[in-house]
This record gives structure tokens, C-alpha cells and sequence, in this order.
């Protein structure tokens, strides 16, 4: 990766976490700061970055358009909408359809809840495997050694006093979610927060996660488990569509 599209990419990483003026931009990717206005006059004509009034850039409409033509062209969305849709109107919770990315998961779609209490999660937000029902699920069906793999890039940071933070005592979970064939997270991710989650296969397997979220004041944790059945079936309806036939 050349130098100019290497700092190009992490000013645009930079504003991801929000506006920053001239001054931080350079601080942060320590670079000059006439190096780093050449690049932000670029992506400004590109419509990348935008400067406001107050002499701070943020990522530019581009960005959104091309992050909106991604998430379409990910099939397993596109397969999964109509489904979770249903599912949405039907329960009235939360629900996620996440991916698998390193050793993180990222939420690829959103359906909001239909009562007052929103959470904070959205699309792109990235996620930790070891404290979210997506990350069991997305994880229960690798091999030992790909799931080693991510685990290595796992911290394992408690969360909440809820989360497991020992390796050995979340392969165990893991081995309880082949067997079961979904996921919980009891206020493991996010205090008072409850979820389930559920694999969404295709022909090589696991490609994505569609898990509830519901909070305590919500839904207890005893009522959202009533829930496993249907999201077992939206889950599995989403897997046949996307050519997953079971043996």
C-alpha cells in the first residue's frame, strides 16, 4: 500500500469515530499537516470528507453511498430481509443479522424494536465474539483451528461481571452451542441487556448470525427464551434460501 492512500485511509478511519479538525487529523495519523490537507482537498473533491463551518471534516456523502451499495451486494442481507422482516413485526424486538469479520462481528443489518427503548447498536458497528450470542454462533461452527485462530485475536475483556473472560470456559459454551444450535447472552455484551442468537448456514456453512436483543425492563430473560423456537425457524428459512439443505 503506497504512503498517500495509507494516511488517505486512516483519516477516513479517524472521522469514522467522529469530526476532527486539521490539527487532530495530523496529530492522529502522524503525519504533517500540509501532507494531511493535500489528502483532505482530495477526498473533499471526491465528496469523501466534507469541512463545516467550524473548520471540521467529516466523512462525505460517498462514503454512505458506497457503504449502502456494500451492504446490498452481501446476498446472505438480501435473502435474510424479508425473513427478519416478518420476524420483526411479528415479536416487536430487536433483531441483527451479523458477519463474521477477524475476530470481531459486524452488524450488516437492523431492525429496530417496536416499543420506546432503543439500543445503541447499528449497522457497521463491530462487536466481541466471546460476550455476544452472534459471536457464539458465528464461532460454534468452525473448525477448532479457524476458531483458534480469532480467539488469538480475542482480548476476552469483562464486559459486564456477566461476561466469560476465560478461554477454556468459552470453548465450553461453545461446544453447548453445537449441541443446542443457539446462543445466549445474558447481560454478558451490555448490562440489563438479554439475546439470542441463531446460525444462518449456506452450502460451506455458517455465513451469519440473526439474533434478538431485548431488554430487561423489556422482555425477562425466561419470556425472550420462549422466543428460540421461532428464531430457530426465520434462521433456518434464511439457510435453506441461501442453498443450506440439511443431512
Amino acid at each position: 500500500m503506497s504512503g498517500s492512500l495509507g494516511k488517505a485511509l486512516r483519516i477516513l478511519a479517524v472521522l469514522g469515530e467522529g469530526p476532527a479538525s486539521l490539527d487532530e487529523l495530523a496529530t492522529r495519523i502522524e503525519a504533517h499537516k500540509t501532507t494531511v490537507l493535500r489528502l483532505l482537498r482530495t477526498l473533499a473533491d471526491e465528496h469523501f470528507v466534507h469541512r463545516d463551518g467550524q473548520h471540521r471534516y467529516h466523512l462525505g456523502s460517498r462514503l454512505f453511498e458506497l457503504s449502502s451499495r456494500g451492504l446490498d451486494q452481501r446476498e446472505v442481507r438480501s435473502i435474510a430481509a424479508p425473513h427478519l422482516l416478518a420476524f420483526n413485526r411479528a415479536h416487536g424486538h430487536t433483531t441483527h443479522l451479523s458477519e463474521l469479520v477477524g475476530s470481531e462481528i459486524v452488524y450488516i443489518d437492523k431492525l429496530e424494536s417496536h416499543d420506546h427503548v432503543r439500543m445503541a447498536s447499528r449497522i457497521g458497528l463491530r462487536g466481541p465474539v466471546h460476550s455476544t450470542a452472534a459471536g457464539k454462533v458465528l464461532l460454534a461452527d468452525l473448525s477448532p483451528a479457524a476458531a483458534g485462530q480469532v480467539l488469538d485475536g480475542t482480548d476476552f475483556v469483562a464486559r459486564t461481571p456477566n461476561t466469560i473472560t476465560d478461554r477454556g470456559a468459552y470453548l465450553t459454551e461453545l461446544a453447548l452451542v453445537r449441541e443446542q444450535g443457539w446462543a445466549q447472552d445474558r447481560e454478558e455484551n451490555e448490562p440489563s441487556i438479554n439475546c439470542i442468537g441463531a446460525p444462518i448456514r449456506g452450502p460451506a456453512g455458517t455465513v451469519a448470525a440473526v439474533s434478538v436483543s431485548v431488554p430487561s425492563i423489556v422482555t425477562t430473560y425466561d419470556q425472550l427464551i420462549e422466543l428460540v423456537p421461532s428464531l430457530l425457524a426465520v434462521a433456518g428459512a434464511i439457510s435453506r434460501d441461501h442453498g443450506w439443505r440439511p443431512t
